[in-house]
This record gives C-alpha cells, structure tokens and sequence, in this order.
C-alpha cells in the first residue's frame, strides 16, 4: 500500500471539506447529484471519445497502481543477469535454454532467445530497443487516459455553471428555485476543478512513475544481456547495473 497516495487523497478531502466549514459553510452544500452527473459523466463520455476502448480499459485498470504500485523487481533482475552471465561463461549460449524454460516475463525470454539463436551486441541492443520503445509507448497511453480526463473535468464544471446559471435564468419569477440554481452552477466548477486537480492529473502522474520504473528495469534487462553477448565478466556487468539503482 502506498501510504503517500492514501495521506494525500485524505489531505485533499479534509482541505475542501475544511476550508468549508472554516468559512461558515455546510458541507452538504457539495452534495449536488446534478453538478456530479454532468461533470463526472460528462467527463468519462469525453475520455471514452477521446481513446479506444482497450486503451481506456487498460487505463482504469491502471488507477490501483496508485495504491499498490507493481514491486520493485530491478534487485531481483540485476541477480538474475549475474546468474545468467555465470551460465553463459560456463556451459556457453545454449546453456541459457534452461533459463528460457523458466522464465514468464516475453521481453526476458525474447531476449536470452536472441543470446541462444547468436545474437550479437548491436542486433540485441536495436531488436530489444524497439521492445522497450513499444511497450512505453503503450503504457503512456493508457496513462493519458487519467490526463485527458483531467483536461476535460474543468471544462464539463464550465458547463455544469452555465447550466445552472441558466436554470436560474428560467426561474427568476420564482425566487424559491434560484438557490438550487446559483449552487448547481457553482458548485460543478468545484467538482471538475476539484477532481481534475486533486484526483485525475495526480492519478496520471503517479502512473508515470510506475511506467518510468518499469522502462528503467528493461533497459537493465537490455543492457545486462548485451554485456553478456559481448563476454563480459560477471562482476563487470552487475556493477554497472547496480548503477541503475
């Protein structure tokens, strides 16, 4: 549990909900079913428009890094490389098949395939190079779908106000109806403000985060099996990934 995510999402509320009553105000004021609907509804239309529909899915799926984040694995992978060379140097490339068998991740059996089928340094670098760029390239898009709501929420707030000013326009002979009005309007700034500030853009770039690291452990995947294309000694090749850490 990422307990940085769980303190600021609780800060964010109190700050709200406290600046509030500190001013006078109830706090039921920002329970406006109305301003909810039109901004978070209105926002979730505009991301679905806005990504195909995997990407989307894929999008959602990613928010529960924000509390869990994937484990750290570049210890774990640096140990693996050392072993791997230490296999390499003793029974040669087709010594690797073994490891081959056992290992789940596709970017680490494609690359010990290429080490086995006779790779050298600068075909392993540019074959597994075009992996990494593709596999960040998709996971940023998913990540966009957390930035583009964050775009979108303050502007469907804009809408929810005028709609609410205009819903107040409607009832000017009937002042009983103009306070329902004045705090659609406003408080629908709140929410898209709010939620695009306090929840969304946060949200995306946490997950940034998580796809930086899990980029950085594939270049140590890279980098590890290209120094033991290129025969280095064992202690050679962790020492420079150590470097990553």
């Amino acid at each position: 549990m990422d307990r940085g995510s769980l303190i600021g999402l609780v800060l964010a509320v109190v700050a709200i909900l406290g600046g509030q009553a500190l001013e006078g105000g109830q706090i039921s004021m920002f329970l406006q079913p109305a301003a909810f609907v039109i901004v978070v509804l209105g926002t979730l239309a505009a991301v679905l428009l806005h990504h195909p529909f995997p990407v989307f899915l894929k999008g959602m799926r990613m928010a529960k890094w924000v509390f869990r984040p994937p484990e750290a694995e570049a210890p774990a992978l640096i140990r693996r490389i050392v072993q791997w060379s230490h296999t390499a140097r003793q029974d040669g490339m087709l010594g690797l098949e073994k490891h081959v068998n056992i290992t789940r991740d596709p970017f680490q059996k494609a690359g010990l395939q290429l080490l086995i089928d006779g790779a050298d340094a600068a075909k392993l670098r540019d074959t597994l190079d075009v992996q990494i760029v593709s596999f960040e390239t998709a996971e940023r898009q998913a990540a966009r779908v957390w930035e583009a709501a964050g775009g979108y929420a303050p502007t469907l707030g804009i809408l929810g106000a005028v709609i609410g000013l205009i819903h107040v326009m409607e009832n000017l002979a009937d002042p009983s109806k103009l306070g329902a009005g004045i705090a659609v309007a406003f408080v629908a700034t709140i929410y898209g403000v709010g939620l695009a500030n306090l929840v969304f853009l946060p949200i995306a770039n946490k997950i940034k985060f998580s796809i930086a690291r899990r980029v950085n452990e594939r270049e140590i995947i890279c980098d590890g099996l290209i120094g033991i294309a290129e025969g280095e000694n064992p202690r050679i090749i962790e020492a420079k990934l150590k470097g990553y850490l």
